[in-house]
């Protein structure tokens, strides 16, 4: 089952996919976020273009784990995308996300310009990956 994921900013959303067996997330794009209902649009036409199933949308937590105003951005954002599919839609903690972002690039070896580029959609990737890890099935004994 593909699923795809959204780092919800302030001024980009970064977009990861999972690969055909939802096991492992992969970077996709960043895109600039422009009104809720065109996020939302250009999110379900990207979920339908890689065939995902699942809609993940990054909802960050204060340090007391309380809903926030970047928690409250994530959750309009989901009632928006919800309104234009069929296809299930769910909030996922994405505390820390960025800044594992940023150490996984740094330790890649990516310069500080491709760094800032690439970070949303990596920071989209470290959500999905997390979603993934935490809803995985464990495979049965032989």
């Amino acid at each position: 089952m593909r699923v795809l994921a959204v780092d919800p900013g302030e001024r980009h959303l970064g977009v990861a996919v999972s690969d055909p067996t939802g096991q492992f997330a992969r970077p996709l794009t960043t895109m600039r976020h422009t009104a809720r209902a065109q996020d939302a649009a250009r999110i379900v036409a990207l979920a339908v273009e890689q065939q995902a199933e699942v809609i993940i949308l990054g909802s960050a937590l204060d340090s007391e784990g309380q809903v926030g105003p970047q928690a409250r951005h994530a959750e309009k954002l989901a009632a928006a995308v919800r309104a234009l599919t069929t296809k299930r839609v769910v909030l996922h903690d994405e505390s820390f996300s960025s800044q594992e972002a940023q150490a996984g690039l740094r330790a890649a070896g990516k310069k500080r310009r491709d760094r800032r580029a690439d970070r949303h959609a990596a920071a989209a990737a470290v959500i999905l990956q997390s979603y993934l890890d935490a809803n995985s099935r464990e495979t049965p004994p032989e």
